[in-house]
């Protein structure tokens, strides 16, 4: 970990001590000299782990924002006069927005200050957030783009935070640190139904939530920017920037890499099942919930605002208990795991999508009949589901290099976005409306469209184990390649004489090792 005490004296290759200039003394006669080698970078231990809490707080907040508008749906819908497509549009637009910037601010954490780009997205989403609270009902395309700026603004976040958080730590503290750190999605999801249905049910106005969030979001911003460090990409790894390759490969090199690298394509596709499912379910679940309950005569149905928020309020502690457990026992089993399996990580995600899918199917099916057996179901299936956050993001330190995970956190983040809960609450709304077209004008079969709209969603989480099985395939390779000297170019080959040079000095002070 590079939170530790910086040693006596920079070292040159095999630990061999550097000469004036910092060169090797048995530097050779190489046409290129060897560049300096900076010293190695170093964070005391308390250090890491409060920037490691900063960056948790915010990434709550970041996923909180994400669902607060899910948790009031029914008093948007009434405020706005929105149908289930329409609604659905609304986290369309969010993560359409994000998905576009996700590639432009993984640019900038790669070759720019990374904290910098973090205050910037930080400033732009609680702004957005701040000023759609005051949007008037006929003006409702403004609260959908205001959304989708939320969106561009939490881009910066979800590409940047995991980088520098591989950065401060390696190996089984990495490991716990994203552990902890994923906890959140499910933590901030959950909490974004509660926030937003206890301030409606204080105030009497849902727009209260979209006011109190920015307090938060500036008081994230200034922990941020004094307590959190921008450290070298690698430093984790003791590579540094300098040990990586001098020279700083072009976007499109980047990607090329990561379109060869089989374990991060496969890992990608099956983030983007697990996003579709999170997406719909996150998005829709609390007016299932609502309607379900409606249907068993426990609820009475909402004419007028402000409907009634307890399904929201039960969903969310689901969420935000069964997330906490399951990222700890994800992140915890892959660890536990590693040690007698090396492919650990893509079997455990295989495993726990393959158990969600009979949940979650059951869950659906027996909402009309057993509320309670439903809920039982629903609880085992975001669980399961969680057990998977930590766990990818793992599976892609690993296999990335150092100076391309920005740009890897966003690809994947923008793929799975496209494929995934980009579209999953639209397409969900879509063919619930669609049904109900067809059908006659009453509760159930309200009910009824839109459970069977959900059903998909068993089917994609069945894929996604799939993809996560092929990653097992290609996983110990790909770490290899990682780890080999020359990789911290994207292309694996080297830009310039002076890898070659760097090469000849491992080899020389080898040899002179061996002669003495």
């Amino acid at each position: 970990m590079s939170a530790e005490s910086s040693d006596p004296a920079p070292e040159g290759p095999q630990g061999s001590p550097l000469g004036s200039g910092g060169h090797s003394e048995n530097s050779g006669s190489g046409q290129c000299p060897p560049p300096p080698m900076a010293a190695p970078w170093s964070l005391p231990r308390w250090r890491a782990y409060v920037a490691a809490a900063v960056l948790c707080y915010t990434n709550l907040l970041n996923y909180m924002n994400w669902f607060i508008i899910a948790g009031v749906l029914l008093d948007v819908q009434k405020f706005f006069q929105i149908s289930d497509s329409h609604a659905g549009l609304l986290q369309t637009v969010f993560i359409g927005c994000l998905l576009l910037s996700a590639p432009v601010f993984g640019y900038l954490g790669d070759r720019h200050s990374r904290k910098a780009t973090l205050s910037f997205g930080i400033l732009l989403w609680s702004g957005a957030g701040l000023s759609s609270s005051f949007i008037s009902p006929q003006y409702s395309w403004l609260f959908f783009l205001s959304r989708g700026v939320v969106g561009t603004g939490t881009a910066s976040y979800s590409t940047i935070a995991p980088t520098i958080l591989g950065d401060l730590f390696v190996k089984d503290q990495r490991t716990r640190v994203l552990a902890i750190f994923y906890i959140f999605i499910p933590v901030g999801s959950g909490l974004g139904y509660v926030l937003g249905s206890a301030v409606k049910e204080l105030t009497g106005n849902w727009r209260w939530a979209l006011r109190i969030m920015p307090c938060l979001e500036a008081v994230a911003l200034v922990l941020l920017i004094v307590l959190v460090p921008d450290p070298p990409r690698g430093a984790s790894e003791k590579q540094g920037e300098s040990a990586v390759g001098g020279l700083r490969s072009s976007w499109s090199e980047d990607v090329r890499y990561l379109g060869r690298n089989r374990s991060f394509v496969w890992s990608t596709l099956g983030v983007t099942a697990l996003a579709f499912v999170t997406g719909a379910l996150g998005f829709w679940a609390p007016k299932f919930l609502f309607e379900a309950r409606v249907v068993h005569g426990l609820q009475l149905p909402c004419f007028r605002q402000p409907c009634n928020s307890e399904d929201s309020l039960i969903f969310g502690a689901l969420t935000v208990v069964t997330g906490i457990i399951g990222v700890i026992l994800g992140a915890e089993a892959s660890r536990r795991y590693k040690k007698v399996n090396s492919r650990a990580e893509p079997l455990v995600c295989a495993s726990s999508l393959l158990a969600a899918a009979p949940c979650l199917y059951l869950a659906l099916i027996l909402a009309p009949t057993t509320l309670l057996a439903s809920y039982v179901f629903l609880a085992l299936g975001e669980l399961l589901l969680s057990c998977n956050w930590a766990v990818v993001a793992d599976i892609l330190l690993s296999v990335v290099v150092p100076r391309c995970r920005g740009t890897a956190e966003a690809l994947q983040i923008t793929v799975g976005h496209i494929l995934g809960d980009a579209g999953s609450p639209y397409l969900t709304g879509l063919i619930s409306s669609a049904l109900r077209a067809r059908r006659p004008d009453s509760y159930l079969q309200r009910f009824l469209s839109l459970q069977q709209s959900f059903l998909c969603c068993a089917f994609a989480i069945v894929l996604g184990a799939g993809c996560f099985l092929m990653v097992a395939l290609h996983l110990e390779r790909d770490q290899a390649q990682t780890r080999q000297p020359g990789t911290g170019t994207p292309d694996g080959k080297d830009v310039d004489c002076k890898d070659g040079e760097r090469q000849s000095l491992l080899s020389g002070t080898r040899a002179s090792t061996e002669n003495a």
